[in-house]
């Protein structure tokens, strides 16, 4: 059977490369980050613990396979140790992409580079704790604008209200280039946050653009039962802590910093509603507002990271326009060549950028993994690198990589340090810390296993204290049996 090498370990990835193992290949998963799991451990709110430690079951299901191994710790990309033309010199038979999509989109706004501007992505990587995210400086303040009215803005909006250690926001101001109707977030999710909204401020705004509403055909009426759900689940709810608003059909056009470098100031532009393809879109205008904001997270999507060295277009990394062959959409294409790139394959988000969540991105990794194999099926596999021959190579160049049993013994630190914290789960968010903590788990085990050797200096100490201490009950039970005895005469 063929060796494939699996470059990323989230749902996608991970899942491609059990149904590659189950198929009889060997597999080489390399991990940018040193615990699998991608977006599923560090992308999903952090609460919800029953669905991540489900997954994670999953995930050690798959690395638990004996022709599935992992290198972790393990960046691949232009800018890393480990490039794909590294990785190609080990001679694998095929190379899969499950390394989602990590490029940021930019705002092109003047002002954007101000201290308190984030990325939606990168600002859900911090707070779940994900490095090197975890230890640079996300501070929010008191009024937050984030852009963007999807799931990813009701799970920010929710860390800042509710779960955020620092309870500093006063006021979150939703700001949708479209309008209510338009909104995009599931009503369960909104569920945890939907008491902050200020009910009267939510009726002012709604005044404010039903004019633009009506003139494309839409009735306000419907937004209690078609988006804003709880609108009609809680008629009688007063708003409580901080405030959450919305403001409808506004574009951000301009970040003003102020003294201190950080956003004072967002300034907005007024949009308009129009039907285009029997969908509604929005047509920015020329006039504009400022909104005084001190933080502006942006959650627009998400795009490929073009470090990663994969051919690159307009629309991210670049798959086969074959429009009859099924697998087409997930083979490589190199459009300065004109070709496909023999053998090399993306799945999940590497394909097709936020489409779906866990189930979808794994279902996208088995289908392209099919593919793989039958792209594999009837041909004379090259001599690959084993998994011995890929440690030394990564040895060579300097890289301290994470294996399987690494895993199980950073496992065992995280669970050591959950129970000193008395909490239920804890993670570390520093490579180098956990790095650290694998050495020393190491170290210990190394002890404990020479303290246990039959033939340890260690092991016979406390063999012949066993046996003095044996020795010397046996001398007092022999002693108060001889009394007993003499006391009988």
């Amino acid at each position: 059977m063929a060796t494939v090498f699996v470059v990323g370990a989230g749902p996608a990835g991970l899942f491609a490369a059990q149904k590659l193992a189950l198929a009889g290949h060997e597999v080489m998963i390399f991990n940018r980050d040193v615990k699998p799991g991608g977006l599923a451990e560090y992308g999903i709110y952090p609460v919800k613990d029953k669905m991540k430690v489900g997954l994670r079951k999953q995930f050690a299901k798959v690395l638990g396979l004996p022709n599935v191994h992992y290198f972790g710790h393990v960046p691949v990309g232009t800018n890393s140790p480990v490039s794909i033309d590294t990785l190609g010199e080990l001679k694998p038979a095929a190379m899969v992409f499950a390394v989602g999509a990590q490029g940021t989109k930019k705002l092109g706004l003047p002002g954007e580079d101000a201290l308190g501007v984030y990325s939606a992505k990168d600002f859900v990587y911090y707070y779940n704790q994900l490095p090197p995210f975890a230890s640079q400086d996300f501070s929010t303040g008191k009024r937050v604008a984030i852009v963007g009215m999807g799931n990813v803005m009701v799970d920010i909006a929710r860390w800042l209200l509710l779960d955020d250690p620092t309870h500093n926001v006063e006021e979150i101001i939703v700001v949708a280039r479209r309008g209510p109707l338009e909104a995009k977030f599931d009503d369960k999710e909104f569920e945890h946050i939907h008491m902050y909204l200020d009910r009267q401020a939510f009726r002012d705004e709604l005044l404010r653009v039903q004019e633009r509403m009506t003139a494309v055909g839409q009735d306000v009426s419907k937004i209690p039962q078609e988006t804003f759900l709880c609108l009609a689940k809680h008629p009688e709810q007063r708003s409580v802590g901080p405030r959450l608003t919305f403001r409808f059909m506004n574009s951000p056009v301009a970040i003003t910093a102020g003294a201190d470098g950080r956003i004072a100031r967002l300034t907005v532009a007024e949009n308009i509603l129009v039907n285009r393809d029997d969908s509604i879109a929005a047509k920015v205008t020329e006039k504009t507002t400022d909104l005084e904001v001190d933080t502006m997270i942006f959650a627009i999507g998400d795009m490929h990271d073009p470090s990663v060295g994969l051919p690159f277009g307009k629309e991210g990394y670049v798959t086969n326009p074959e429009p009859v062959d099924p697998k087409a959409g997930y083979e490589v294409f190199d459009p300065a060549f004109r070709k496909v790139s023999e053998g090399i394959f993306v799945v999940g988000w590497a394909r097709k950028p936020s489409e779906g969540l866990v189930g979808i991105a794994r279902h996208d990794g088995e289908v392209g993994a099919a593919h793989v194999a039958q792209y594999l099926r009837g041909m004379q596999p090259p001599r690959s690198a084993s998994a011995d021959d890929i440690a030394r190579a990564l040895a060579a160049k300097g890289i301290r990589f994470v294996s399987k049993s690494d895993l199980s013994l950073l496992a065992r630190a995280e669970e050591r340090e959950a129970q000193s914290r008395g909490v239920t789960y804890y993670k570390f968010s520093d490579d180098g810390v956990m790095l650290t903590k694998i050495e020393r788990e190491k170290s210990a085990s190394r002890k404990e296993a020479t303290e246990k050797a039959p033939n340890s200096p260690v092991a016979r100490y406390q063999e012949m204290a066993a046996d003095k201490e044996r020795a010397g009950k046996a001398s007092e039970w022999s002693e108060g049996l001889i009394g007993d005895v003499s006391s009988q005469k």
